[in-house]
């Protein structure tokens, strides 16, 4: 192996090799690292459904058309960043993906003076976003599961898949917090907790990186609560909210999991964009928390700071502020990040953003002097995008998702059931899958292709439980169509029970029910379901409803006059079987609720994490806030108790720390698992606090009569608030405990008391709180 410059020589540190390149380069090189390229973008092209609309990857057109002319050898004439989206852009094999990249990172080195290559990345929100790839349940899903350790090992999985393709960058976790069910994007989303969100987005970076594939966390920050849950809608929300719940989520992926990689927000938060945002993108990301990785831009988010935020003149003084800002790399294609840069920024912020992108690409390997574009792809050929294992563990992860809200009067159902299969979700694979699912992405534009993975649909997998099973659509999802509830009608008429399977269908900016750029106006199940549901009740045969969908809806309507209540949040290519599985029996349900399920339509604000104004029913107002069913619900076909409660000490000082342990028992006839949930609340603070938050939480598997403990170490950390002079704050007095199933059921309640000063935490605050689970 010969090494011919400072920075290929491996055995150096890699600090060292960077600054040695940074020596050689050129300032015009430096600035062509801080740029990107979508070759082959044809997601502008005319949709199957109407040959009148186009189905785009973003909105506000005329802001990139012109970068899709530009050739990649013009692209990268003074070097480039990043590749964008090589395979997800339309069908390839992995082999003909490998190829392209193969010859996209030679048309790269060939411009590079020094022979640097590009960064490769891809989305990767419910698996690997590419033709053929196993497509896992969405992220509303992950949260269901109550598993970190779960969503670490499918992200390794997904990590593995991109890697073996010549893939460095996933562009997931989503670690926005959900803040109105009615934002579209709440199916990208882990649930409505900062904790929650927290510890299974930190589990997906652990196993993303693993796999040696950086994890890029978005949307920083603040993305989720636009204003009438508009997608890009101004963010009406102080700091303290901000870094009460909306931030933490990313910290502890950057301290506990390890990411790489952060990609800004499109909103304005109080009037000032993330994309050029200080505060936030250095003195919060890197001078309070110690982030050293890069910042990339969401796609296109450079460009609007001019075009949609109006915060800069043109594209050109767009890109410095978003430079000076904080962030390191414009995607998906170079606009702002241009030449023009050399003149309105110093050099030395050019050279911060260069350094920090180009410690990745040589501690990733990429500078080696053995690395070629076909070795990163040298096993292309025996990569298996949906192998056995994959789809195993898709399996367990819808399995572990699908939710029982209620199994009323019929479930599970017997296996002699005759069975009514209706609905819309019913025998249309698309609706288990989320936006960013290869399938719902990209193949609409695709015609004749199909799917690229064997995906089940909801009737063939009931009948693969159940001896007899008839099929009536009824309805589209989103069509005010009622021509098909006379057959729906019949179908219930001739059966035992009818499994009503509504929801969504995933879509890009207003191309589907749920998913980016499809926001709701209100929480009705979509087009004529509710109506479908009410015409099948009215026959009076029992009615289960199973509600496929990126986001819960209002079904205080219905509820208590079904034989039934399932929710399934998007849950991936084996969710029909997960489903089927459900209701047979087969599959014990454990899942959780990561979001409420509301019981009006209206009546926001809808999730849990309120102050008691917003939490709870006081008289003021005549609306109800009070949901149908709560955060961390959900049902099994056993029984559960917690109690003996205990609690380590009476009180603890501000800076120490107690232990809270309940006993869990299943009290019925089957093995099931059961999630304890932990909730402090602090009643009296400097400002208004939450009536309860989740702290910790454990996922507990038990035999038949089976009974554990669970003990979870909390820190006095974990009480930590912004106060009013926004520093984060331990202060003394009580603090209430709450332990069980739910958020509405907590059976076990205690109290301790902090004594001392009102203490300050900084970087090193704990963030997690231990949980260990033993006999009992």
């Amino acid at each position: 192996m010969t090494v011919e410059h400072r920075w290929q020589d491996p055995a150096l540190p890699v600090a060292d090799r960077v600054e040695a390149l940074l020596a050689a380069m050129t300032i015009e090189e430096k600035v062509g690292q801080l740029g990107s390229r979508w070759l082959g973008n044809d997601m502008q092209d005319e949709q199957e459904t109407d040959p009148e609309e186009t189905l785009n990857v973003a909105p506000m057109q005329d802001v990139f058309a012109a970068s899709g002319t530009i050739s990649l050898e013009e692209a990268s004439r003074q070097g480039l960043g990043h590749l964008t989206r090589v395979y997800g852009s339309k069908p390839l094999t992995p082999a003909e993906g490998a190829a392209e990249l193969v010859r996209q990172q030679q048309i790269v080195l060939a411009n590079s003076r020094l022979g640097i290559p590009a960064l490769v990345h891809e989305e990767c929100l419910t698996g690997f976003t590419a033709f053929g790839a196993t497509v896992y349940p969405a992220a509303i899903a992950w949260g269901a599961t109550f598993d970190p350790s779960l969503v670490e090992r499918m992200a390794a999985a997904i990590g593995r898949d991109m890697a073996a393709l010549g893939v460095h960058q996933g562009l997931s976790p989503v670690l926005d917090v959900v803040r109105d069910y009615r934002w579209g994007r709440v199916e990208e989303t882990i649930g409505e907790d900062p904790y929650l969100v927290a510890l299974l987005g930190a589990g997906y970076v652990r196993g993303l990186e693993s796999a040696g594939v950086i994890a890029t966390l978005k949307h920083f920050a603040g993305y989720s609560a636009s204003r009438g849950a508009r997608n890009h809608g101004p963010v009406s929300m102080g700091r303290r909210e901000l870094l009460d719940v909306i931030l933490p989520t990313f910290e502890t992926a950057i301290r506990e999991g390890g990411a790489r990689s952060v990609m800004n927000s499109y909103s304005d938060v109080d009037g000032v964009p993330a994309g050029a945002d200080p505060w936030l993108l250095t003195t919060v990301l890197r001078e309070k928390w110690g982030f050293t990785g890069t910042v990339v831009s969401d796609y296109w988010a450079v460009p609007f700071l001019a075009s949609t935020h109006h915060i800069a003149a043109d594209e050109a003084e767009a890109g410095a502020l978003a430079l000076t800002a904080g962030i390191d790399v414009e995607l998906p294609d170079t606009l702002g990040f241009s030449a023009d840069l050399i003149s309105r920024v110093p050099e030395s912020v050019i050279d911060q953003a260069a350094r920090r992108l180009l410690t990745q690409k040589i501690a990733l390997g990429l500078l080696d002097p053995d690395w070629t574009p076909a070795s990163s792809v040298a096993t292309a050929g025996d990569v298996q995008l949906d192998s056995s294992s994959n789809r195993a563990l898709a399996r367990e992860m819808a399995e572990k998702s699908v939710i029982l809200l209620d199994p009323g009067t019929a479930l599970p159902l017997p296996a002699s059931s005759r069975i009514a299969v209706v609905g819309p979700a019913a025998d249309d694979a698309r609706t288990f899958m989320g936006c960013y699912a290869f399938p719902n992405h990209v193949l609409p534009r695709y015609p004749g292709i199909g799917l690229g993975v064997d995906v089940p649909t909801a009737v063939e997998a009931l009948r693969s439980e159940f001896a007899e099973v008839s099929y009536a659509r009824g309805c589209d999802v989103n069509s005010e169509d009622r021509s098909g509830f006379d057959e729906a009608v019949a179908a219930a008429g001739s059966a035992d029970v009818v499994v009503a399977m509504v929801g969504d269908l995933a879509g890009l900016f207003g191309h589907g029910t749920s998913g980016e750029g499809c926001d709701a106006e209100d929480l009705r199940l979509p087009g004529v379901q509710g109506d479908l549901i009410e015409a099948l009740l009215a026959t009076g045969t029992p009615v289960v409803v199973v509600v496929v969908s990126g986001r819960p809806y209002a079904l205080g309507g219905i509820a208590g006059r079904t034989a039934g209540l399932v929710q399934a949040f998007m849950p991936g290519e084996e969710g029909a079987s997960a489903v089927a599985g459900v209701l047979s029996g087969r599959v014990q349900p454990g899942a959780k609720l990561p979001v409420q399920i509301p019981r009006h339509p209206g009546g926001q604000p809808g999730t849990y994490l309120q102050p008691a104004l917003g939490a709870e029913n006081t008289g003021v107002s005549n609306l109800d806030p009070t949901p149908l069913f709560p955060f961390g619900h959900g049902r099994s076909y056993t029984t559960f108790e917690v109690d003996d409660l205990r609690i380590s000490a009476e009180s603890v000082a501000t800076d120490g720390e107690f232990t809270v342990t309940a006993r869990v028992r299943n009290t019925g006839e089957r093995a099931g698992d059961e999630v304890v949930q932990l909730y402090l609340h602090d009643p009296i603070g400097q400002v208004t606090r939450p009536v309860k938050q989740l702290t910790g939480f454990a996922r507990v598997p038990l035999e038949a009569g089976e009974a554990k403990d669970v003990e979870f170490t909390v820190h006095t950390d974990r009480t930590a608030y912004t106060s009013r002079d926004l520093t984060t704050i331990v202060e003394p007095g009580d603090i209430e405990v709450m332990v069980g199933t739910s958020a509405a059921n907590l059976p076990c309640r205690g109290r301790v008391t902090l004594t001392g000063p009102v203490r300050e935490v900084g970087r090193d605050r704990r963030l997690v709180t231990p949980v260990e689970v033993r006999k009992a």
